[in-house]
């Protein structure tokens, strides 16, 4: 894929961030072959057989995705979101705000917030998150998914991947990258939770490529995720094909190896639905990725709870048949009207107004990003003062 040759230059520099056996660690891009991963996927179930051998082995994994990201180095805040919301918009069925939180102080996550005309009292809310790809969360396709969503009545919060929302303080080469968009996604799920318009009870995350990892990352260390639709991304032998995926050692340490579908299956056992198509990494989701994720979910008794929706004529984007079953899924798991959407034969969107960037930006020359803004990666590396070794 493009994306992978994209990132070659990235993993050069991150390799010199961390020492050689932290390097050695990490399992980038295709890190085995198909053929590999089938073997490996048979290995890893030998680990376990019932619900307490599974969930000693999950244990792990979880440990290690914390441990390998230095997520328990990240600083302890709660609350001081300190949000910024500007530029409201009224559309057909659904609003648009423009907005800002702060991960951490003088750090900033920028996105936007979709909601319906006319919210409830306490609504479901969804994370949306985007890969590579669209470069920002402003692409026609997320943009429809998250004003659909909203109409259906959910408060959708779209987040920009590090380095991709403009304007920048961090590049998406910084090698902490991994780490901070698990942060920031963890501080929007904390953001949405202490909104009092939002349900904490029905909260759903959704991306695709790097989105998804995101969203799969994150139901595996965040139970307040109910329900997890990870797009094109969940593959056994493709790892990630970018710094922000793979570019810090969470699959792999020196007393345990697992892949992305194990950390998917870390979502058990709450509803996930999974998303594939034809012509990526997931192509082979039906015969390898879902089954063993179901075998999980067997386990306690909620095979129902999991589902594959595969496209084998399809490419890797988050397209119209893509955003369709996602629709469905949610609205039965998060209570969402599902009625609200147009549909003749199909699902209409021609309702959505697509916004050109410059309007979905919550930072710009009219708004420049606060005084107290950390600038460059070295000053954000030097706040935190992550230990790499």
């Amino acid at each position: 894929m493009n994306r992978i040759l994209n990132c070659t230059i990235l993993f050069i520099f991150i390799s010199t961030s961390f020492v050689v056996g932290q390097s050695d660690l990490l399992c980038r891009g295709d890190y085995w072959t198909p053929l590999e991963a089938n073997r490996m996927m048979k290995q890893f179930s030998r680990e376990w057989n019932d619900q307490t051998s599974w969930e000693k082995r999950a244990q792990i994994i979880r440990q290690g995705i914390i441990s390998g990201m230095r997520l328990d180095q990240m600083p302890v805040i709660k609350g001081n979101f300190n949000p910024i919301i500007r530029g409201t918009r009224l559309m057909d069925g659904y609003q648009v705000e423009n907005i800002a939180i702060e991960s951490f102080p003088g750090y900033y996550i920028t996105g936007n917030i979709y909601k319906p005309l006319q919210p409830k009292a306490r609504n479901p809310a969804i994370i949306c998150t985007h890969g590579h790809k669209s470069n920002r969360g402003f692409s026609n396709n997320l943009q429809i998914r998250c004003a659909s969503l909203a109409r259906m009545g959910a408060i959708v919060f779209s987040l920009n991947m590090v380095g991709r929302g403009g304007p920048e303080q961090v590049t998406h080469s910084i090698p902490i990258s991994l780490l901070l968009q698990t942060f920031n996604s963890i501080r929007v799920l904390d953001y949405l939770c202490s909104r009092s318009d939002v349900d904490p009870a029905r909260i759903g995350m959704t991306g695709e490529s790097g989105g998804a990892t995101q969203t799969f990352i994150l139901a595996a260390l965040d139970e307040r995720i109910k329900v997890s639709v990870p797009v094109a991304q969940v593959s056994a032998h493709f790892f990630g094909g970018c710094v922000g995926e793979s570019g810090m050692p969470i699959h792999k340490s020196s007393h345990h190896q697992t892949n992305n579908v194990e950390i998917a299956a870390l979502c058990a056992p709450r509803p996930m639905l999974l998303i594939s198509d034809g012509a990526d990494w997931t192509r082979n989701t039906p015969r390898i990725e879902y089954p063993y994720i179901r075998e999980v979910y067997s386990l306690y008794d909620t095979e129902h709870l999991v589902e594959n929706v595969h496209l084998p004529l399809e490419k890797h984007d988050y397209g119209y048949s893509k955003r369709a079953a996602a629709y469905n899924f949610f609205a039965h798991h998060l209570q969402l009207d599902l009625d609200a959407l147009p549909y003749q034969e199909g699902f209409l969107e021609h309702f959505v107004t697509v916004l050109p960037n410059e309007d979905l930006q919550v930072f710009n020359q009219n708004h420049p990003l606060p005084d107290n803004a950390l600038k460059g990666n070295q000053a954000v590396m030097n706040y935190l003062n992550i230990n790499l070794e």
